[in-house]
């Protein structure tokens, strides 16, 4: 995207573009992960709900937290002090077995937060006032279905309680924090968004996603809390004292693949937490140790004596639980396959830089699609898949050896090679076929 330098800062950029969204929506939803980027977005929120006198323009606000049960005991504590601290606002804290991902293990891609058959495991009680099992009203939710399926379905559900003409959903993500953050609001497609809207995504008929602080840095978000006087997570503080690097400051489900490198910080700065969570997913205590290490594909791996990358993809796969196995098995014969018959599209200065190099490769011309380019693309054919690939382009090349860190990062949608996100497919299987047998 197009980098555009504003006259206003991004406070006031902020304020206009909640400006734009109440002269279109009457119904709004913050989701509240209580993280720092959707605290800040909060609590702007209701300063903004209050100087603009929303309640009298008939908008409602509604506030949403999806509790993943393990929490540092700070990140409990801030919720409790959001939740019902803005009296004008509505509040949902929900407590239900939604499938949640899981990058620890590698005989589970996802695990069940709020388990009703392993209650004697839960990391902490349901809170008072929260949404749990017992007492949810939601005609559409199913044990067991996914985080992102239910904040959907959830949604909507909530649009047409609130008997909204359209709702808006305030999602506190930053472009600096990840690629993937990045590309959810430079997306070129306009079919998705809310007219042209850039920082916005379409949920389902008058509801959509909103971005209102995608272009905030790391800084802003701080000098937002200092200037306004801000409550806020103060396990940033123990992050910040503990030397964590600002980009591994999160606050997510602890078994989020975002977060293993931060782990193994259960250990020092909650203890007791760490115990529970030993004994919640297998695979936690080996990700907390060699979460950043070259053992989960983390910095520099090296290739070890007598194997070629190709050998060590078989070994690395032998060690695996069958069902996994075939997870990795099924997607790497696609790339194979992929690069090897159909040929994939690579940036021409990537391809003038492997023509010298060791691949043997054809092109087959530019690509015949109608995706839009932002710079000159070949579709190239290997002869050959490679063993390896050259640092500078790694990523976007096939090779065994990214294979190899795929397995090594337990990243079974295979997002490392390019593969889009599938949902859960491992979980679902073993869920459909308990399913299955309690019919029995």
């Amino acid at each position: 995207m197009k980098k555009v330098y504003l006259s206003s800062n991004v406070f006031t950029a902020f304020i206009e573009r909640l400006n734009f969204i109440c002269r279109h929506f009457d119904h709004i939803i913050v989701s509240f992960s209580g993280g720092k980027d959707s605290g800040v977005m909060l609590e702007l929120v209701h300063m903004y709900y209050q100087k603009e006198n929303l309640k009298e323009r008939g908008i409602k606000i509604s506030v949403f937290y999806l509790d993943y049960e393990g929490n540092y005991r700070e990140t409990q504590e801030y919720v409790q002090r959001c939740i019902g601290k803005f009296n004008d606002f509505d509040y949902y804290h929900v407590c239900l077995p939604i499938s949640a991902s899981c990058g620890i293990s590698m005989f589970q891609s996802t695990w069940l937060p709020w388990d009703p058959e392993n209650e004697e495991l839960w990391l902490n009680e349901i809170p008072d006032g929260a949404i749990h099992l017992k007492n949810h009203k939601f005609d559409f939710f199913e044990v067991g279905m996914s985080d992102y399926d239910f904040q959907s379905k959830f949604c909507q559900w909530l649009h047409l309680k609130k008997r909204a003409n359209r709702t808006a959903i305030l999602v506190g993500i930053r472009t600096q924090e990840s690629l993937n953050r990045y590309n959810a609001v430079t997306r070129t497609s306009t079919f998705s968004r809310f007219g042209t809207i850039p920082w916005s995504h379409k949920v389902s008929h008058n509801v959509f996603n909103f971005y209102p602080i995608y272009d905030w840095l790391f800084e802003d978000i701080w000098v937002a809390n200092a200037k306004f006087n801000f409550d806020y997570n103060h396990l940033y503080d123990l992050y910040f004292q503990a030397g964590v690097p600002y980009k591994n400051m999160r606050v997510a489900n602890p078994f989020h693949q975002c977060g293993v490198q931060s782990l193994k910080l259960y250990r020092v700065l909650e203890p007791n937490t760490w115990g529970k969570l030993v004994g919640r997913v297998n695979g936690a205590n080996f990700a907390s140790l060699y979460g950043d290490t070259k053992a989960m594909g983390y910095r520099g791996i090296s290739l070890p004596d007598g194997h070629t990358w190709k050998s060590y993809v078989d070994f690395l796969l032998n060690t695996l639980p069958e069902e996994v196995r075939k997870i990795y098995v099924k997607k790497f014969k696609t790339s194979i396959n992929y690069w090897l018959k159909s040929g994939g599209a690579l940036p021409v200065s990537v391809v003038n830089q492997i023509k010298n190099s060791y691949f043997k490769f054809e092109i087959l011309g530019t690509p015949k699609n109608n995706r839009r380019y932002k710079q000159k693309y070949e579709v190239v054919r290997f002869i050959e898949y490679p063993d390896d690939a050259p640092n500078k382009n790694f990523r976007l090349l096939p090779s065994y050896k990214r294979m190899c860190i795929t397995i090594l990062k337990n990243d079974t949608s295979c997002q490392y090679m390019g593969f889009s996100r599938t949902r859960d497919e491992l979980q679902k299987k073993k869920e459909a076929i308990k399913k299955w047998n309690a019919l029995l």
